[in-house]
């Protein structure tokens, strides 16, 4: 199901057949480095993944993560959305890309609009973010959409070290 689009995205929800995608997303060693190990060994793994995953939380919430396609050729780029984390208080906006797409403004691109449309449909009060302390890229992109480092916290269920950020969307 379409969610936005933008100049030259459209984000989706993801689902099912898109196990392969997923599966060599998360297993890129850019994710692996920055986001962590989902422990998805096989593209199975990754089907029930999507599943139980980001597919309840659409269903569940209205919102989760998001396939970033590029519009000119329908090339799955990335992922791009919303989360709801149990170790945090709000909601916060997740997103990865291919590495053969760095650099050129996808990410930015779709992550302003899903702020957009994170206040403007959803009515979100505020959102967070999260990033691994080392990833400057990503510290970068949320300053630019915006969200303020709050605090430095291990957070579950990994105990990963995490840069916590936000930004107040409506009052």
């Amino acid at each position: 199901m379409k969610i936005l689009e933008t100049a030259r995205l459209t984000l989706r929800t993801i689902n099912a057949d898109d196990d392969l995608f997923y599966y060599e997303l998360v297993n890129d060693p850019t994710w692996l480095e920055h986001i962590g190990d989902k422990g998805i060994r096989t593209v199975a793994e990754a089907r029930t993944a999507i599943l139980e995953g980001p597919c309840v939380m659409q269903q569940r919430l209205g919102h989760s993560l998001y396939v970033m396609e590029r519009k000119s050729d329908g090339q799955p780029l990335g992922l791009c959305g919303l989360i709801k984390r149990d170790s945090l208080p709000d909601v916060d906006i997740g997103y990865a890309i291919r590495p053969a797409y760095f650099g050129q403004g996808y990410t930015y691109e779709a992550a302003a609009a899903v702020v957009a449309y994170a206040r403007d449909v959803l009515g979100i009060k505020r959102l967070m973010g999260i990033t691994n302390p080392a990833n400057t890229v990503s510290i970068n992109l949320l300053a630019k959409l915006g969200l303020t480092f709050v605090e430095f916290k291990v957070l579950p269920p990994d105990g990963r070290p995490t840069n916590i950020y936000s930004r107040q969307l409506l009052q």
